[in-house]
């Protein structure tokens, strides 16, 4: 017997790996080679092509495709709608399955509802990628990304809360974590203990 839910409508093939606890709703559909970790949820619609990689308590809302090449780190959210894709230059009548691209979403980082992530790019550790924006290169961690293309306006704290303006260090108004700009990105002063 499974240690995973799947609703009754979702198909999960043979070969495809599943993690304890997760929980897959209506109408999904997990192709063999795919491999999901322990604690996610997969909501109405989503389809998990085979060559992918989801972490443990990913979080993934309805109407999502994870193409091959993805990767989807341990905590991060896909929100509805959001769009990976696999190919930068797409034809009907022209093969390219030998020039797929990885995508890597990295550990904590957020997706927003429609936004569209073109393959080949990093999204740093808890980056923040605003609804509906176009990403075309990649994210530094923690980086706040808003509009099309893709800008960084600011920056989150891992919480997922916007920080003031940054220059040298900054706390987080709401879990008092500490940050400091190095090297044009953003990294913790004082990490806080992992969760377990």
């Amino acid at each position: 017997m499974a240690d995973y839910y799947a609703h009754e409508s979702s198909y999960i093939d043979p070969g495809a790996q599943v993690g304890q606890g997760t929980k897959i709703w209506h109408f999904s559909h997990v192709m063999p080679g795919a491999v999901i970790g322990a604690g996610c949820t997969l909501g109405q619609n989503v389809v998990v092509m085979p060559g992918t990689t989801i972490g443990d308590n990913v979080k993934i809302q309805n109407n999502v495709s994870i193409y091959e090449g993805v990767i989807l780190e341990d905590d991060t959210f896909c929100g509805p709608s959001c769009v990976f894709t696999n190919v930068i230059n797409p034809r009907s009548e022209i093969s390219r399955k030998d020039e797929f691209q990885r995508t890597r979403v990295k550990r904590g980082s957020t997706i927003g509802a429609n936004a569209t992530i073109v393959c080949g790019v990093t999204l740093g550790e808890y980056s923040f990628i605003g609804a509906g924006a176009v990403v075309t290169s990649d994210v530094p961690a923690f980086g706040l990304m808003l509009g099309v293309p893709a800008r960084r306006v600011g920056w989150m704290c891992r919480c997922g809360e916007r920080l003031p303006g940054v220059r040298g260090e900054t706390l987080c108004s709401v879990c008092g974590t500490g940050y400091r700009v190095r090297e044009g990105g953003l990294e913790l002063v004082d990490p806080p203990p992992a969760r377990g």
